[in-house]
């Protein structure tokens, strides 16, 4: 459903169902925004947004959590500490993420997501 309304609103998107594909995706497409699920296969989303922070420091794209297990404030507080800039709780409101990523959009066309 937030592919859908992210494609609705015009951005571009592409998919990963396994977080040690979203490391190579990034590389390879360089997107402006990384929403993960903070329980992925492969990869956890901690994991990708850390890499991702030691890799572009204040240059890494915008990063979004989203999660259904990992709920608590402890929880949260490890996404602040390894780079997400957005932590949101399942089930989130689409609309919400459209609002996190809105800004983007006044630097550029279209913006796109991994």
């Amino acid at each position: 459903m937030l592919a859908m309304v992210l494609r609705d609103e015009g951005h571009e998107l592409h998919t990963s169902l396994r977080g040690d594909e979203v490391l190579e995706a990034c590389r390879l497409l360089r997107p402006d925004v990384v929403i993960v699920d903070i329980n992925m296969p492969g990869m956890s989303g901690y994991a990708i947004a850390r890499e991702l922070r030691e890799r572009h420091g204040t240059l890494a794209p915008l990063l979004i959590a989203i999660s259904g297990v990992w709920t608590r404030t402890s929880d949260r507080m490890v996404g602040t500490a390894v780079g997400f800039d957005h932590y949101l709780l399942k089930p989130c409101e689409p609309k919400e993420v459209v609002r996190l990523i809105e800004p983007l959009r006044s630097g550029s066309s279209e913006s796109s997501a991994a």
